[in-house]
């Protein structure tokens, strides 16, 4: 890390305050010679919260640049080509048939086949090893999901990874890529770089891979209002963007303390979309969305997009699915009578809206009925994983624990024995797996606390609805 942040600063890497326009900070001049930051902000480690990560070497303002990447040190497809003549010759003719995210994915590779001749081989030596995003899942893992849409999500996405790959062989066996470089491992491991770290410049779809400014972790999206005094030029600023003084400027999106983790907001994403897409899940996440199996006529009703008929992570319906299932339990004969009513997202009657709430909790029991553990066994397991994450003798805590055969098809799948002479300590490749089954199951714990949630929730209006009939 201290020698990514001293070729960062060689670079005009910057972390220091602007001392002229925020809109195009001089940071050359500012950069120290041992490090590229130190100013605004420090590397720190985050155990509960994304792992390592930016933290504030100071108080941060909302809106404040806390950090300047010149364009001298993004890695872009245009950048690798202008530096190697073969590499834009191959990719030339290679570039009809290819998209944005596999042409850089080819150019990073080639890259890494420099090794040490490739200005950016400090920055790519201290990439991680391997990724946790849904392509990456084994078989195993992907089962572990148990949710039927969640697994299709992940073979969709390993099998276009690997058609992708297929598709840009051609070209790499053309730049004389060595053997290990052309294996899909190595496809997978710097589509996963591409897929988790690139940040969006307009010239290429692609995006482009920051140095440093990749550390930052993920912040989701809220309704924080601005000040009323500073709101146009904040929400120009906040997250940030490549700007017009040939850097990108990236900005403290909230009021920083000194020494807290400094995030960056990079979209609205379920937890299925940030496993798909980064590798991770939040576990409280305010932009989940938890679908269920609904009937073709349900889907059909009115004008809603089906992706807005979900459950909200506090279990209550989201607004278009209430409006769906008000009108879909209301008579053929009424249903245009009452739609303006529907649309405003009115309650049509008591009987309506009972029919409804015990739709959903049927539909939402079925659904967990049909899984094959329950929310207390993965809560129980998810603990247990992470026990034999940092576990000196697997044996021993296994035995103790009662999930002796879920990690016996763990060990099965992997066709490993643990060995008593090492204490049955689990080798590097199989606590990647457990740390992807972990995610797996938190994924579908999540899925099944939301459902559960809505259950109480329409359980608890339904017994209010009755007591109001029983009263008139």
């Amino acid at each position: 890390m201290e020698a990514l942040l001293r070729w960062a600063a060689e670079l005009g890497v910057s972390d220091s305050p602007p001392p002229t326009l925020p809109s195009c900070p001089s940071s050359a001049s500012s950069s120290s010679p041992s490090s590229c930051i130190g100013r605004s902000l420090v590397v720190a480690d985050f155990p509960d919260a994304g792992g390592r990560g930016l933290a504030a070497a100071r108080d941060l303002r909302r809106g404040e640049l806390v950090l300047r990447v010149p364009r001298a040190a993004l890695l872009t497809s245009d950048r690798v080509m202008a530096d190697d003549p073969r590499v834009a010759a191959c990719v030339s003719a290679h570039r009809p048939r290819l998209s944005s995210v596999q042409i850089l994915i080819v150019c990073l590779l080639a890259e890494v086949g420099k090794g040490r001749n490739s200005m950016w081989y400090t920055y790519l030596s201290q990439l991680p090893s391997y990724y946790t995003i849904l392509a990456a899942f084994n078989d195993f893992e992907v089962e572990a999901l148990q949710v039927d849409d969640a697994i299709w999500v992940a073979q969709k996405a390993n099998s276009a990874i690997k058609s992708d790959w297929e598709d840009a062989t051609p070209l790499m066996k053309e730049l004389e890529f060595k053997p290990k470089l052309l294996m899909f491992k190595s496809w997978l491991w710097a589509f996963a770089t591409v897929s988790s770290r690139t940040l969006h410049i307009a010239w290429d779809e692609a995006g482009c891979l920051c140095p440093v400014g990749d550390l930052f972790n993920y912040a989701a999206p809220d309704d924080t209002s601005f000040e009323e005094e500073n709101i146009a030029e904040v929400e120009r600023l906040t997250d940030g963007g490549y700007e017009d003084c040939n850097g990108y400027c990236l900005y403290a999106r909230t009021n920083y303390k000194k020494g807290e983790q400094v995030l960056l907001g990079y979209g609205t994403y379920t937890n299925l979309e940030l496993l798909e897409h980064y590798g991770f899940l939040l576990s409280e996440n305010p932009n989940e969305k938890t679908f269920i199996q609904l009937d073709v006529d349900i889907c059909s009703t009115g004008a809603w997009p089906k992706d807005s008929l979900y459950i909200h992570p506090n279990g209550h319906p989201s607004f278009a699915l209430l409006c769906a299932l008000r009108l879909w339990a209301t008579p053929a004969n009424h249903k245009k009578a009452v739609s303006h009513q529907i649309y405003s997202g009115s309650m049509l009657s008591t009987e309506n809206e009972m029919e409804i709430m015990k739709w959903l909790i049927n539909k939402c029991e079925g659904a967990l009925q049909q899984l094959p553990t329950t929310v207390e066994f993965d809560e129980s397991l998810l603990i247990f994983l992470c026990k034999i994450q940092s576990s000196t003798n697997c044996k021993t805590d296994v035995k103790q624990s009662g999930f002796e055969q879920e990690f016996a098809a763990f060990l099965r799948f992997h066709r490993f024995e643990l060995d008593c002479s090492d204490n049955g300590q689990l080798p590097a490749r199989l606590l990647r797996s457990l740390e992807r089954w972990k995610l797996a199951v938190q994924w579908r714990f999540n899925y099944k606390k939301t459902l559960k949630k809505c259950v109480s929730y329409c359980e608890s209006l339904v017994h209010e609805l009755a007591l109001h009939l029983n009263q008139q």
